[in-house]
């Protein structure tokens, strides 16, 4: 009888310990059962930062954050795919179920604003800039890029500038060229390369968007910064004449391409370059980061810079920036995270890992290499234009239309379709 006793009172402390135990382990691997304060819930960080500098960057902040924050539960929960190709198809099936992660990074324009925003998927954080004294912290032009009727929706945490060529010296020096800055000089520079035998433009668009980064580098040149955001505001359309120039001038440097491009991705492109395979490669300043963090390459050593084509006084911006979803469970987390993002401390930590230059004015150069350096000077007084590659500038249906067409225009060289694809898809921008 004593045994049976036992026995019953025995199942019965494991029953009540197990339950015990059941209870704090959904706590600890970040259960939603931390209410609307957050507590025991994870803190998940979504983005497509998996490569070059931008990985490093990425896991240099978590880390000060963790330290600084060591009772929240982070996790990175980063998707592989350039330009986050996969990593926006994964968000959108999340955000459609109704299972947002906690933050998530979002180029700053329309891919935000006429995306996720006008979804009525953000909350505002004015209350949050008030607090951190952001306002005057960020450039006006910036703000206005996360903000929509009004109201702010996103913290940015970087700047990148998309009209960037970038060189190998050493073929550069052997071959007597100098870096070029019109449309003439890049032909002619690129007509003595392809006649040694050298590579002139190296591409990697075995997502297209690379090539569109390339297409409207030259749109700007063309067109000038003015009326180039015309083309976004139905100011220009896409029949203009210089827009057909444009894509004349692109399929005119179709043949200066490595002839594998549609087999590579952007950083095989830039890995040409920084090998000496290829002479140049017209890509956003992620890849300074990647000759630096991944080659090892040394900045105005190995590797020189300049504006792409007739481009030297503007600003092709991509700002990376991370926004409070609605509906999430730990919102004082995700404002505690976002806060922290907006330091001048967390962005100097991740931008010169990343190649980017901080989105903050009042950043500390000293920490930046030459590179980063000239670019945060070139950022105050350039005319600022947003990246239609980048989701900036025009909503994402345009842009699905737009790779498309360009993924069909560099096979198929062929102007006119090109064009009218292009004036078909402008309807989106209504």
């Amino acid at each position: 009888m004593k045994r049976k006793w036992l026995m019953a009172f025995t199942a019965l402390i494991l029953t009540f310990s197990l339950a015990l135990l059941g209870c704090n382990s959904d706590s600890k691997t970040g259960g939603k059962s931390g209410g609307k304060n957050g507590k025991g819930t994870k803190l998940e960080i979504f983005s497509w930062w998996t490569g070059a500098g931008e990985e490093d960057g990425l896991k240099a902040i978590l880390a000060d954050f963790k330290k600084k924050h060591p009772d929240i539960n982070v996790v990175n929960a980063a998707v592989a795919g350039g330009a986050g190709t996969n990593a926006k198809a994964v968000l959108a099936n999340r955000m459609q179920a109704g299972d947002p992660p906690s933050t998530f990074q979002v180029h700053g324009g329309a891919e935000l604003n006429d995306g996720w925003v006008a979804a009525g998927k953000m909350e505002p954080l004015d209350d949050l800039y008030d607090k951190e004294g952001w306002r005057d912290k960020f450039p006006k032009d910036l703000i206005d890029l996360v903000s929509k009727d009004g109201k702010i929706y996103s913290v940015p945490v970087d700047i990148h500038r998309g009209n960037v060529i970038f060189y190998n010296k050493k073929i550069f020096e052997e071959n007597g060229l100098q870096p070029p800055k019109t449309f003439d000089d890049f032909k002619a520079v690129a007509d003595k390369l392809l006649k040694k035998g050298i590579t002139p433009l190296a591409l990697g668009d075995k997502e297209p968007w690379a090539a569109t980064m390339v297409f409207e580098d030259i749109l700007l040149g063309k067109l000038g910064p003015d009326d180039y955001r015309g083309l976004w505001t139905g100011k220009v359309g896409f029949d203009d004449p210089r827009v057909k120039d444009a894509a004349e001038t692109f399929k005119s440097w179709i043949p200066y391409f490595n002839k594998d491009h549609s087999s590579r991705n952007w950083q095989d492109a830039a890995q040409l370059v920084g090998e000496g395979k290829a002479a140049m490669n017209i890509m956003g300043d992620w890849a300074k980061g990647y000759f630096t963090n991944d080659l090892k390459l040394k900045t105005n050593v190995d590797f020189g810079w300049t504006t792409t084509p007739n481009t030297s006084d503007d600003f092709m911006v991509i700002t990376d920036t991370f926004g409070l979803p609605k509906g999430i469970d730990n919102p004082d987390q995700v404002k505690t995270f976002l806060s922290y993002l907006g330091s001048t401390e967390a962005q100097d930590i991740f931008n010169p890992l990343k190649g980017s230059i901080p989105a903050r004015v009042d950043a500390d150069p000293s920490k930046y290499d030459e590179y980063g350096k000239q670019t945060m000077e070139d950022f105050k007084t350039a005319h600022i234009t947003p990246s239609l590659a980048h989701g900036s500038a025009a909503p994402e249906g345009f842009l699905t239309k737009v790779n498309n067409a360009m993924n069909i225009f560099v096979t198929q060289q062929n102007v006119d379709n090109f064009i009218n694809t292009l004036v078909s898809a402008s309807s989106d921008l209504k």
